[in-house]
């Protein structure tokens, strides 16, 4: 339970951060959509992950 509780926004501020990164270094827009695109899905795969096991999934 506290591996979901500190390990969410951790996810949360990892994905922003990377948003943030992806805005100041890519100077193309078309060329940024991809990364941002990747960061998307992503994040909410990893606090899935940590938070499947609190309702009994542990393989998937």
């Amino acid at each position: 339970m506290i591996s979901v509780l500190i390990g969410a926004p951790m996810i949360c501020i990892g994905g922003a951060t990377c948003f943030w990164a992806i805005d100041k270094f890519v100077n193309e827009a078309r060329l940024a959509n991809l990364p941002k695109q990747l960061v998307v899905p992503i994040c909410p795969a990893a606090i899935l992950q940590r938070a499947l096991p609190l309702a009994g999934i542990n393989s998937l």
